[in-house]
């Protein structure tokens, strides 16, 4: 680790493709605390490319400089989840602070011995889990913690993406650089629709839910259909304190997405429908408790996840806040997307 530290943290961004520019980018540049001094990726015309788009001195093809380079204490790891142990690990050897992309890594033996990498190291471990720093999600949470639903004992939620979304995107997001031969390659992997999807996208469902609820999920029971390049999952789950819920994943509905949840406690509801993060909106939150006799509906500005999630990560590695969602976190996410799998495949009860 660097023992000269500014108050500015002192970035490299590992992976310059389509997240990393239509998302990390855009907040990098405008979030406090931090400054991007170099930036990598395999293909040199896409490093190339970004580090002019946003004004950074340095860019490379080969992830071990952006490592040995002393201005950079803390990486951004954005490339497929295949490589995220392979990165994470060498980063947090280098004595680099980390913030990776979701999932934490591919499996869940990946997983854990990045948590014990990073209990052993100290240094700040912190998964790419957007939702967590959308206002609205954080409102909800503070209700359910603070006790005003009561006792929880059910849930629903849901994540569908609509077929409308690749206009929306192409409205939104800016022109992407990107290597014709890597996109080959990245979709040959991303062929196994069932696997990408399921990590990709419940990596966000089971940390958003652990979040907002505070608890473990004990079990998992999941219905998988396959119908093509669209893909229906139906979870039931059952938490550890009894209470149970459910999840419907589809991919794709005709038409407009949707994700939230509601949540039914002993004293009260809770309602949360989330946007698509590229709209900068928080989500839409309805609460109601018995004893108040009333429904809150705050009202938020709009926000970027993303450049929160980026000065929080700042924020960690000067010691001023604890890392969230954290390796932990992250390890819980990747037993959930397996336990998925499994039960998926076995039509059985998968207990975690």
């Amino acid at each position: 680790m660097l023992s000269i530290m500014s108050d500015v943290m002192r970035l490299g961004v590992i992976g310059c493709g389509r997240i990393a520019q239509v998302a990390h980018f855009p907040a990098l540049e405008k979030a406090d605390g931090v400054e991007v001094v170099v930036v990598c990726d395999q293909s040199e015309e896409v490093a190339r490319a970004v580090a002019g788009r946003y004004g950074i001195g340095s860019y490379v093809t080969d992830a071990a400089k952006v490592f040995e380079n002393q201005q950079v204490e803390a990486v951004l790891i954005a490339v497929p989840d295949r490589f995220h142990r392979e990165l994470a690990e060498a980063a947090l050897r280098a004595g680099k602070h980390v913030l990776v992309e979701k999932p934490l890594a591919s499996t869940v033996d990946e997983a854990r011995q990045l948590v014990a990498l990073q209990e052993e190291t100290g240094l700040t471990l912190q998964v790419g889990s957007n939702k967590r720093y959308d206002p609205g999600l954080s409102f909800a949470r503070d209700f359910v913690a603070a006790g005003r639903l009561g006792e929880v004992r059910s849930f629903h939620a849901w994540y569908r993406i609509g077929t409308i979304r690749p206009g929306v995107e192409a409205t939104l997001f800016p022109r992407v650089f990107a290597d014709a031969q890597v996109r080959q390659v990245e979709a040959g992997f991303k062929a196994d629709r069932a696997r990408y999807l399921m990590a990709t996208h419940g990596a966000h469902i089971f940390d958003t839910l652990r979040y907002l609820l505070g608890e473990e999920v004990a079990s998992v029971t999941v219905a998988h259909r396959d119908f093509g390049r669209d893909q229906a999952w139906s979870i039931l789950v059952t938490l550890a304190s009894g209470a149970i819920g459910s999840i419907d994943v589809v991919v794709d509905v005709p038409g407009d997405g949707a994700e939230g949840i509601e949540i039914f406690g002993s004293e009260g509801q809770l309602r949360v429908d989330t946007h698509f993060p590229f709209f900068r909106r928080a989500s839409d939150v309805w609460a109601y408790n018995a004893a108040e006799g009333s429904a809150t509906v705050p009202v938020f500005a709009d926000t970027d996840p993303y450049e929160r999630q980026a000065e929080a990560f700042a924020r960690a590695v000067r010691g001023e806040a604890v890392a969230k969602p954290d390796a932990y976190d992250g390890l819980q996410a990747v037993r959930l997307i397996a336990a998925v799998g499994e039960s998926a495949e076995s039509g059985a009860e998968v207990r975690l």
